[in-house]
């Protein structure tokens, strides 16, 4: 029985549910209606090409003990959340820089993987450009793995990174799901601390 609840705790680790709007330290941005649509000058995106070289090829790391997405991400940014990734946006939004935009370290926090009170949190390895970024994370596939120098992009239709895709390391192509991003978290705290202070 112990052992149940112990893998019911660690699944657990990446619900997530609809969060708070996305903001930058304590301001809101303006309710829209509608989606607006893309800038004129938005970057064409181009979904053939393979994103990536020889020396970021996305892998998973194998030959470890599995992980989670939360401990791992919480690790490798030094923003220092605990909980359920459903609780991760919701709970930086006192202590954490929040944006819609991605920067190298930041986490950022999806909802919305098989439904609405699902999650997941990666971090930021590289930008690589206004519409694309890499991430390293844990436990995507649900089995523990780390995958690292993984695409994502910026498939809204407003290029505001509210929708992303993420690639497929096995397949070595597109996933074809679409995921709601609920933003980024930054590892600087609004008191201009840096993420690891307590």
């Amino acid at each position: 029985m112990t052992v149940l609840g112990l893998v019911a705790v660690l699944a657990s680790a990446c619900a997530s549910s609809r969060g708070a709007p996305i903001v930058y330290g304590a301001a809101r941005p303006p309710q829209a209606a509608a989606a607006t649509p893309a800038p004129r000058n938005a970057p064409v995106l181009d979904l053939t090409s393979r994103p990536f070289d020889d020396y970021s090829t996305p892998l998973i790391v194998t030959g470890q003990p599995p992980l989670e997405c939360v401990p791992y991400a919480r690790t490798l940014s030094g923003v220092q959340i605990w909980g359920d990734a459903v609780t991760w946006w919701a709970q930086a939004e006192s202590k954490y820089v929040r944006s819609g935009r991605p920067a190298e370290g930041s986490v950022l926090v999806l909802r919305g993987w098989n439904d609405e009170r699902r999650g997941h949190v990666a971090v930021v390895k590289v930008i690589l450009s206004e519409r694309m970024i890499r991430v390293d994370h844990a436990n995507w596939m649900h089995k523990g793995e780390v995958s690292i120098n993984v695409p994502v992009v910026d498939v809204s239709p407003a290029n505001d990174w509210s929708q992303v895709r993420v690639w497929h390391v096995p397949g070595n192509y597109w996933g074809g799901r679409t995921y709601e991003a609920q933003g980024f978290i930054h590892p600087y705290r609004l008191n201009g601390s840096a993420g690891l202070s307590g």
